[in-house]
């Protein structure tokens, strides 16, 4: 794991505080927002942002190529990792299914992953985690998957039913046939729904006796939502209607969409806007969804299509997340929360520098040679 940077006091650039943008400086000591006299590296023209708390992240897929023999993850763990520090992401939930579905949806994938995750954290630059997404038909799976989750301490999962759109698959395209162990598998979670229910209420009990944080992915409408409410999974991800994303937050239930579809000025196909709903207060966090780049593409959109002010759609990407999945001490810059610094040109809108628990884990650009100048000079002083 990387070191502590010296104890250090950035001057000269905008930094967000207290909700707005102010002209102060801000040091760090061994991992931590601190105050007092530190030797200075000058960042006049940079904003200094607090580090970007990433709730949904599928990148390990795109980083791990399905290919005849797999890759090993802890290669796709590396690469997203860095990834994930080049766009200014301290903290993150790399998403991967829990499914009926097989393959690289299948509990095995699931729990091959968590171990390689376990195995690569002494190595992390970025405070990544796991995110399982769970579909509500493996029925037959509970033991297993409350196993998995207390022995990896995985503190996040969503609940996803992919099931009839799956069924609508099968019935529109009669051939190729699909392969038995995808019949098989589509067979046993039909046979499953009336156990449904149940299965819900027993993992919602057992979470919230771990502490294990859970809401649920695409709710199509408001009924939909209620009832994951219900149960506690409060948390709405990718709501794909206007009811579904109203829904939640009347029952003051906090509501994620994709960066990419701000970015991108819309959504899939048939779902409403991210932008109208942003714009009608309906979305509380931006996830990167499948390309780190747009969490900060999109907050700079948000601030040019003026719906937002840079502190109030940079909270979209660090408050707001940190406080979601509970995290006190990080996503603002305040003395003596965990030193987790965004470094962006304020001329080019580029992320420069990313400091993730007060160790640097990405340097780039003009930001990179004033910090190796002044810490050159800080050694050759100490010696």
């Amino acid at each position: 794991m990387p070191q502590f940077l010296h104890p250090l006091r950035f001057t000269g650039a905008r930094i967000l505080r207290d909700g707005e943008m102010q002209r102060r400086s801000i040091a760090i000591a061994e991992g931590r927002i601190t105050k007092g006299p530190l030797p200075e590296v000058d960042l006049t023209g940079y904003l200094i942002l607090p580090g970007i708390v990433d709730l949904h992240a599928d990148t390990v897929d795109r980083h791990l190529p399905r290919m005849a023999a797999p890759l090993a993850p802890d290669l796709a763990l590396a690469a997203s990792d860095r990834d994930a520090a080049a766009h200014g992401v301290t903290t993150g939930w790399l998403a991967q299914d829990w499914s009926w579905e097989g393959g690289h949806r299948a509990p095995d994938r699931a729990e091959a992953l968590m171990a390689a995750l376990a195995a690569y954290r002494p190595r992390m630059l970025t405070d990544l985690r796991l995110q399982l997404r769970c579909e509500i038909h493996t029925v037959g799976t509970a033991e297993r998957l409350l196993e998995a989750i207390g022995r990896y301490r995985i503190d996040y999962v969503v609940f996803h039913n992919r099931l009839d759109a799956a069924a609508e698959r099968a019935q529109d395209r009669p051939w190729p046939p699909p392969c038995r162990a995808d019949r098989d598998g589509l067979a046993a979670a039909q046979a499953a729904m009336p156990d449904v229910p149940r299965y819900l209420c027993r993992l919602a009990e057992a979470f919230d006796a771990m502490g294990v944080l859970y809401g649920s992915h695409g709710d199509p409408d408001g009924e939909t939502r209620e009832r994951f409410s219900m149960i506690g999974a409060r948390i709405a991800e990718f709501p794909t209607t206007r009811r579904a994303a109203a829904a939640a937050k009347a029952m003051n239930d906090p509501v994620l969409l994709g960066a990419p579809d701000v970015m991108r000025d819309g959504s899939q196909p048939g779902q409403v806007p991210a932008t109208d709903l942003i714009a009608q207060g309906l979305c509380d966090a931006l996830v990167s969804d499948f390309y780190y780049p747009a969490l900060t593409h999109a907050v700079w959109r948000l601030v040019d299509l003026g719906l937002k002010t840079l502190p109030q759609a940079w909270a979209m990407v660090s408050q707001r997340p940190a406080e979601i999945l509970r995290l006190p001490d990080r996503g603002r810059l305040d003395i003596g929360k965990r030193a987790d610094l965004c470094v962006i040109n304020e001329r080019t809108r580029a992320v420069e520098m990313t400091i993730a628990g007060g160790r640097l884990t990405y340097l780039a650009g003009e930001a990179a040679h004033r910090f190796v100048h002044r810490i050159h000079a800080l050694d050759m002083a100490a010696e």
